[in-house]
Formats: structure tokens, sequence, C-alpha cells
């Protein structure tokens, strides 16, 4: 376990103090390609607009993070990729957003279909009331992705092993995936949502509730998650942005004020309401 993984997430950090942190990123090369593109996207709950106006282009097989103060529209975009924002009433999106070229957003779309593609981890680890197999497996279960039980028990291991868990778990798969602890409910989460084959993984906090050990692990795997997924994260931390993305976007008041390469962002920041923001001046 790294150095980098175990620092902790100091709440007023300046950006010179993240030069470290950011000195063991990993960039990404110049012509990596877009995944997922959002244009012109607007959100409103009711009549309160949450979001205004953000296009954003999100590169493939890296981390992009998402920060900015509590109620400042970081979750709301996020939810926006899966379209979760059509389960709350009164939601509305305007704007256009696109995976692959394809408008996420056409009346025909297949929503289920999308969420497949899309996977989802929570800020609280929510593992189903299910055997730790079972967990993993109802998802390629219910979207036909396996015909027999060898072919789920494969599933079901690349999973637990590409979230770090097998190990932990190989003896005891049909043991409740409640009894877990919460950083390996979390890792179990993560292991449901790559099981269905998605293309995009995105993460809404999912550090928020962890303690720091438990943190640390899942940091390293989304490190080395992103090597196969395109990853987008909310997180409160800028030292945790800092440590594993490659891409940070900071929102204030519904709006994406800066957009770039991580470490642009956190030392060379083009607006002043980052600099404000990452210093500690703004909150």
């Amino acid at each position: 376990m790294s150095r980098r993984a175990l620092a902790g997430p100091p709440q007023n950090t300046n950006r010179f103090a993240m030069h470290d942190v950011l000195s063991r990123t990993k960039p990404i090369s110049a012509d990596t390609r877009i995944r997922i593109t959002a244009r012109d996207v607007n959100v409103f709950y009711g009549a309160t607009q949450a979001i205004r106006t953000i296009s954003m282009d999100i590169p493939d097989c890296a981390v992009t993070a998402f920060i900015g103060p509590s109620g400042c529209g970081k979750s709301t975009f996020l939810r926006c990729f899966n379209r979760m924002n059509d389960t709350i009433e009164g939601a509305r999106v305007e704007g256009r957003i696109e995976i692959d070229g394809e408008d996420i957003y056409t009346p025909d779309l297949d929503v289920v279909e999308l969420r497949a593609r899309i996977g989802m981890v929570f800020q609280k680890p929510n593992p189903f009331p299910k055997s730790i197999f079972d967990n993993v497996a109802y998802g390629p279960r219910i979207h036909g992705l396996v015909r027999t039980r060898g072919e789920t028990e494969e599933v079901v291991e690349r999973s637990l092993q590409r979230a770090g868990l097998w190990k932990e778990v190989k003896d005891r798969l049909h043991e409740p995936g409640t009894g877990l602890s919460g950083g390996q409910q979390q890792r179990l989460c993560i292991a449901r949502a790559i099981a269905v084959g998605p293309e995009v993984i995105l993460m809404d906090e999912p550090c928020s509730a962890l303690d720091p050990i438990a943190t640390a692990v899942i940091e390293e795997l989304i490190d080395e998650l992103r090597t196969n997924y395109t990853i987008v994260l909310v997180t409160h931390s800028m030292q945790q942005a800092a440590r594993v993305s490659q891409k940070t976007a900071f929102f204030h008041l519904g709006k994406l004020i800066e957009y770039g390469d991580t470490e642009q962002v956190f030392t060379r920041p083009a607006e002043r309401q980052t600099e404000d923001y990452i210093s500690g001046k703004i909150g």
C-alpha cells in the first residue's frame, strides 16, 4: 500500500501543499479518446435550477474528479450520465449528453441497458441482502449475460478479483454481503458494478463513510481500475482528487468554474474562484 494512498485528507489544503501528492499521479496522453461528451446541460428540480449550462468532455480510461462545496451540483451532474435523475420527481435535464457518440436522452433509449453500461457506486455501501456470491451474480443473471452455473462462477470470481476482494472472501462466498466490513462492502459494490461489463463507473463519494485504511484500499483500486474503465468520481476531499484523478472539474453554485488536467487545476488554476476554494478561502 502506497504512502500516496495513506495520506490524510485535510480540510483546508493550499495549492502549494499539493505538489508532493500530484507528483505521483499518472498523466493521460494527449490522444486519449473522449468517452462522455456533455453540451449545455441544465438540470432543474421543479422550478429550481441546480445545474447551469455545463459542457465537458470526459476521457476514456482515466479518472475525472468533481470537486466543490456541498450543494454545488457535483452529484446532480454525475447522475445525469446514467439518468438517475429520472427517478426524482420533478427533475428535468436539458442539453445533450453522449456516450461514445450516442445521445443517452433519446426517448427510445433503453435506460436499464444504459445503467448496465454505466455502473454506479454510492456514498454508503449498499450490498443486497443476499450472499456475497449472489450480490455479484445478480446483475449478470438479470441481464442475461450468463447461462450456466459455470459461467456465473467465472464472472463472480473475475469481478471479485478486479475489485481486490477475491482472496478475502473466496472461502465465504455464501455468507451475507452485509456481514463484511464497510470497506469490503464498498469493494463488493464495485465488484457488483463491474460484473455486468460496464464501460463507465460513476462513484459518488465512495470513501466518505470509510475509515482511512479502507479509503486507501479503495483509492488504490480506483487507480488500478482506470486502466480498463472510464471513472467519474465525486469527492469532497481535494487530496483524494489529487491522488487518484487525471482530470478535475471544480463546481460552484451549480456552475462549472474550471475543468482541466488535475495538476494544472491544483497548481496553476485559471480562475480565482478555483484558487480560493483550493486554498480554503471559500468552502
